[in-house]
């Protein structure tokens, strides 16, 4: 799993590519929660435009960030959803809890 953050404003944005599992949501979830605290970020949105698997622990690292922006007031916005992650996605039930946008750049504007 590869990940690339880029900050704008109070919004980060991660971009993934690659598997998101029980061997890579730990790296990937201390990344993007150490950039929230030191860039004190508001909103994060996440580009699953790259991602080819996703199991509970990728589940898991989604929830945990949304939790930890609603706490501060944030919200947590996901991008590129392609078939097999927005199945995981439905079957989990994230989809009643994050909104899903067809781009970052929309994802960008509704912030």
């Amino acid at each position: 799993m590869v990940i690339n953050l880029k900050k704008e404003g109070l919004n980060l944005i991660a971009e993934l590519r690659g598997e998101l599992d029980h061997h890579s949501a730990e790296e990937i979830r201390n990344k993007i929660d150490d950039a929230i605290e030191r860039d004190k970020i508001q909103n994060l949105i996440m580009s699953f435009e790259g991602v080819t698997f996703m199991d509970s622990s990728g589940i898991g690292v989604v929830i945990g960030r949304y939790k930890k922006l609603s706490i501060r007031g944030g919200k947590l916005l996901v991008t590129d959803i392609n078939t097999t992650i927005g199945k995981v996605f439905e079957l989990s039930g994230l989809y009643k809890i994050i909104k899903v946008y067809a781009s970052i750049e929309e994802a960008l504007r509704s912030v």
